[in-house]
C-alpha cells in the first residue's frame, strides 16, 4: 500500500529520535520511537541506515508496504546538524533514500521553537546538556549560532553548569576560592564527603564523567538556599539566555516589536524560580515587548508543523496535528 503526498515529520535528538507520517490535513497516520541520532560518534550513513529503521516502522504502523517513498515533503529536525556543511551532507543522505525529492533538514533545535509557536515567528532558547538558541521570521529568514561548544563561544547547558560549580567548590575546598555550599553539596550527592575524593573517582574513572549531569540539580538547589556562589552561576546562566535571545531577535529584526522568546531543555522547562525570575527581569530591560512561553509540547510536533509549512496547509491542519499531541 502507497501513502502517496504524506509528509513525513523527523525529530532526531541526542538520546531519541521520533518520527511520524502525517497528511495533509494534519493527521497522523503513524508513528514510531528509536534511539538517538549521533552522526559525529558513528557516522552519517550508520546514523541516517538507524533512522532508516525507524522511518520503516513509522511506515508501516501507517499502512504501508515496502520501502517508505512518495513523501511529497520530509521535514527532518536533526541533532548535530549545526553547521551549514553539516546540513547539506545530512541533506544529501536523506534525499538518497528515496523517501521523497523535497527534503528540509534543520537543526533539532528549530522543532522545538515551533512546536511552541502559533506561527514561524520567533525565538527559542534550549538548555538540556547543552544550550542553544533559534529564531524564525514568517518570511523564512533564521537566526542560529554554531553551538558546537566552546569554541563557539558558548557557555551554559546542564553539563557546562556542573562543570562550574565542580570548579568553584574544588577551589573552595582547597583554599583558592571563596567558601561556597557546594564543596560540600556535590560530593555529597556521590556518597561522599570531600571535592578531594570526587576529583579522585571522576578522575579514575570510578564515577563515569558523563554522570556530572546529576550535579546541576544540585547547583539549583544550593542557589535556592542563598548560596552567593551558586547563585551568581545561576544568574550568569539567566544572563546568557536572555543574550541570546536578543541577538537572534535584533538579527530578525523583531528586537523593537512584540515577539515570543520560548523556553525549551530540561533546565529551563524545570522553571527553577531564580532562574526564570532572572530571566524575566533582564528580557523586560533588553526586548520589553517579547513574551516568554516555555515549549512542553513533543518536539516531533514542531516537525509536523514545518512539514505543513513547506506545502501551505491548511490552518485547521496545524490545528488538527496540535490537538493530536495535546498542543
Amino acid at each position: 500500500m502507497g501513502l502517496t503526498g504524506t509528509l513525513l515529520a523527523v525529530d532526531a535528538g541526542n538520546s531519541k529520535t521520533d518520527v511520524a507520517v502525517v497528511t495533509e490535513d494534519g493527521s497522523v497516520l503513524g508513528a514510531a520511537r528509536g534511539g538517538g541520532f549521533q552522526p559525529p560518534l558513528v557516522g552519517v550513513e550508520t546514523a541516517v541506515d538507524a533512522l532508516a529503521e525507524i522511518v520503516g516502522r513509522a511506515w508501516e504502523a501507517a499502512g504501508g508496504t515496502g520501502a517508505p517513498a512518495g513523501f511529497a515533503h520530509v521535514a527532518a529536525c536533526l541533532a548535530n546538524a549545526d553547521l551549514p556543511v553539516e546540513e547539506d551532507g545530512l541533506h544529501a543522505a536523506l534525499v538518497a533514500r528515496g523517501w521523497s525529492p523535497s527534503v528540509r533538514v534543520r537543526n533539532d533545535t528549530f522543532a522545538i521553537l515551533r512546536a511552541g509557536l502559533d506561527e514561524p515567528r520567533g525565538v527559542a532558547v534550549v538548555c538540556g546538556a547543552g544550550i542553544n538558541c533559534v529564531g524564525m521570521a514568517p518570511d523564512g529568514r533564521t537566526a542560529r549560532f554554531p553551538a558546537i561548544g566552546k569554541i563557539s563561544g558558548d557557555w551554559g547547558g546542564g553539563a557546562g553548569m556542573a562543570d562550574e560549580a565542580l570548579w568553584f567548590a574544588a577551589r573552595a575546598e582547597d583554599g583558592r576560592g571563596e567558601p561556597t555550599e557546594l564543596a560540600r553539596a556535590l560530593p555529597a550527592h556521590f556518597g561522599l564527603e570531600t571535592m578531594y575524593e570526587l576529583i579522585e573517582a571522576v578522575h579514575l574513572g570510578r564515577i563515569p564523567f558523563v554522570r556530572r549531569h546529576e550535579l546541576t540539580p544540585v547547583l539549583f538547589r544550593v542557589s535556592a538556599a542563598g548560596d552567593p556562589v551558586a547563585l551568581t552561576l545561576v544568574h550568569r546562566l539567566a544572563e546568557e539566555v536572555v543574550t541570546l535571545s536578543t541577538v537572534a531577535l535584533g538579527r530578525l529584526g523583531l528586537l523593537d516589536e512584540e515577539a515570543p522568546v520560548m523556553l525549551g531543555g530540561s533546565v529551563l522547562a524545570a522553571r527553577h524560580p531564580q532562574l526564570e525570575d532572572r530571566i524575566t527581569e533582564l528580557l523586560a530591560t533588553r526586548a520589553p515587548k517579547a513574551t516568554i512561553g516555555f515549549v512542553t509540547a513533543p518536539p516531533v510536533l514542531g516537525a509536523g508543523l514545518l512539514a505543513l509549512d513547506e506545502v501551505a496547509a491548511a490552518p485547521a491542519a496545524a490545528a488538527r496535528l496540535r490537538e493530536h499531541y495535546g498542543a
